[in-house]
């Protein structure tokens, strides 16, 4: 990849290396002051690009968002597993500061929406637009308004 394409990768917001460099840093980041530095240069960010990611967020390993941070919000109290793929305008959100565990291998189409004190198993799928407020089995796919659920085969 050429420098102008680099380039225009970073300026659309595609290119998250340095976004989750800076994200991995501040969970390391013993003093709160400087802490506090890093949680506002990621969410200028994050703002840029229109997404938000609670400064309490457990992501594990590095989620593939193919459309950048577009849209995309989870909520501080928030987790996230290992390999996860999460496309543009998803709502991970909290309700009474309770949020979704995802789990390992997820995938979690465009516009949908993960609220609440809910769990979502490995290698779940969640389709686009579905709006998800209870739990998900292991290798489950959940589909259309309102939400079914649809058994795994593995």
């Amino acid at each position: 990849m050429n420098l102008r394409e680099q380039l225009l990768d970073y300026s659309y917001g595609n290119d998250l290396r340095r976004f989750w460099s800076l994200f991995r840093r501040r969970e390391r980041a013993k003093n709160k002051f400087w802490a506090d530095i890093l949680t506002f240069f990621l969410n200028r960010m994050a703002h840029k690009h229109g997404g938000y990611i609670g400064r309490g967020a457990s992501i594990s390993g590095i989620p593939s968002l193919p459309h950048g941070l577009h849209g995309i919000y989870i909520s501080r109290y928030a987790s996230i597993g290992k390999d996860c793929r999460i496309y543009q305008n998803v709502t991970i959100g909290e309700v009474n500061g309770k949020a979704p565990r995802i789990g390992d291998g997820c995938l979690i189409g465009a516009g949908a929406a993960i609220i609440g004190d809910v769990r979502i198993g490995n290698h779940g799928k969640i389709g686009a637009g579905a709006v998800v407020h209870t739990d998900v089995p292991d290798n489950a796919t959940v589909v259309a308004q309102p939400a079914r659920v649809l058994p795994g085969k593995r």
